[in-house]
């Protein structure tokens, strides 16, 4: 890499509301550094004559000024998170303080850290790979169980192993066929046509897998969006309240009152979802809701789930027209409809049992009959929500892709193996399948950052935290 990381680098790495802060200082002659501004209290030893995974308890002073007592906390390489002789400094967390510590490494020799440097040199000294030092940027924003079960898998790992298992299998293979390009004259062949295409067979099976979990991977660190649709004064805003717990939306019997997108997150069972409450869907006349409406297909099309709220009372006719009509803008997207009876309190026993003969059979997984205004029936609606999403694929042993840059690179290596599969069947030379297995090679190497750019790690660690 022409990436140069040899400078002390210096960030806060801790926010404010706390008692304490930890600043953090990270390079070549970082622990010397220390010394310059730090005296430790009953002792003449220095900061940078401590043993890593120690601390060290003193003062820290300029221009003959105390700023604060602290404890430093002592890191050698290549034993830290950056891989480099580091420091953390515990000091009380005054912003005047913290300013004053800063202001003295800074004018002793350190670098203020750009965004996720201190993770960024963790990658460069080999502590962890380009998907790992992702993870940690995911960790820091997840905001769900579900969120931080995927981002600490990845981090630890988990799915930059599987990568790099394919990507070795590939290598090995790919090895074999240009060895036979160097004997092309002796008609010899060393790589197991039959096998080869198994594993590339295998290898692309895998990556599409992969590929595929994006789209719940990439909710599930976002927030799972969950449109409420259905017709005017169906229960929207009372099912969004109830699902709150809040008085989010205004509830009125007078008919489009919800006019534009009302959205809010709710966690159930360790998932974020981003529940967005509709316009009532009808035809009418009246210009701002005609908008409203138009912005109701619109987050239909941005959902991964479709909640579609029809009344109890109405006729089993009218229920299946608004399920065709949702069905026709979400058909061949993957999103998932759950139709909801609502209001079952204003409706006579044969009358739901009709609707259920007539309607349900072919939907019943997802079909749910309930009141908004029972608490019993809303709970059985999050659980619904919970089977739908397949959180039986949550678990900590399965890699769920949730970044849109190794979604790509899947795709990619899928499209390489794909024209490696369609050279073998029409036996094209070796040199141009052998092409094809590099590019799958390359592109798996992407992911884990064994191939990589400076413009690439510049894109991806700019968006980190500082301190980070």
């Amino acid at each position: 890499m022409t990436i140069n990381h040899d400078y002390i680098i210096v960030a806060p790495a801790t926010g404010g509301g706390g008692a304490i802060a930890i600043i953090r200082v990270s390079g070549p002659g970082s622990l010397e550094l220390c010394d310059k501004i730090f005296k430790a209290r009953g002792s003449s030893k220095k900061v940078s004559e401590q043993d890593g995974y120690t601390s060290i308890y003193g003062d820290i002073a300029g221009n003959d000024q105390i700023i604060d007592d602290v404890i430093i906390n002592v890191y050698r390489a290549p034993h830290s998170y950056t891989g480099e002789d580091s420091a953390e400094i515990s000091c009380h967390a005054s912003p005047y303080i913290q300013h004053k510590i800063l202001q003295l490494l800074i004018s002793n020799g350190a670098s203020p850290a750009r965004p996720g440097e201190f993770t960024q040199r963790a990658f460069l000294n080999g502590r962890m790979d380009l998907s790992q030092a992702e993870a940690v940027a995911d960790l820091i924003a997840s905001e769900s169980e579900a969120a931080h079960r995927l981002a600490m898998h990845q981090m630890r790992g988990g799915f930059s192993g599987d990568i790099k298992k394919l990507r070795k299998e590939l290598l090995h293979f790919a090895s074999l066929v240009e060895l036979e390009l160097d004997f092309s004259e002796e008609d010899v062949e060393f790589a197991d046509r039959a096998r080869l295409k198994e594993l590339v067979k295998k290898v692309k099976a895998i990556t599409d897998s992969l590929a595929e979990s994006f789209q719940l991977g990439n909710a599930i660190r976002n927030g799972i969006p969950v449109a409420i649709v259905g017709k005017p004064n169906a229960g929207k805003s009372t099912l969004l309240n109830a699902i709150l717990k809040d008085d989010k939306a205004i509830v009125s019997d007078i008919p489009g009152t919800t006019r534009d997108a009302i959205e809010d997150t709710a966690t159930i069972d360790g998932i974020l979802y981003r529940f967005i409450d509709t316009a009532g869907l009808r035809e009418t006349s009246d210009r701002i809701e005609t908008l409203g409406i138009r912005k109701t297909y619109q987050k239909i099309r941005q959902a991964n789930i479709v909640l579609l709220l029809t009344e109890a009372t109405d006729s089993p006719e009218t229920i299946h027209n608004s399920v065709k009509a949702i069905n026709d803008q979400i058909k061949g997207t993957g999103k998932k409809l759950i139709l909801v009876i609502n209001k079952t309190d204003l409706a006579g026993k044969i009358h739901l049992e009709n609707i259920m003969e007539t309607l349900c059979p072919e939907n019943e997984a997802n079909c749910i009959f309930m009141s908004a205004l029972s608490d019993e029936d809303v709970a059985q609606l999050k659980l619904l929500l919970g089977k739908i999403i397949e959180k039986e694929r949550l678990t900590e042993t399965n890699s769920i892709v949730t970044n849109m840059r190794h979604y790509y690179a899947l795709n990619k290596t899928s499209e390489s193996l794909n024209r490696v599969l369609e050279g073998l069947k029409t036996m094209v030379p070796e040199d141009l399948i052998a092409m094809d297995i590099r590019q799958a090679i390359h592109w798996l190497g992407e992911i884990t950052g064994e191939i990589t750019t400076d413009e690439i790690l510049a894109n991806i660690f700019k968006n980190f935290c500082i301190g980070k």
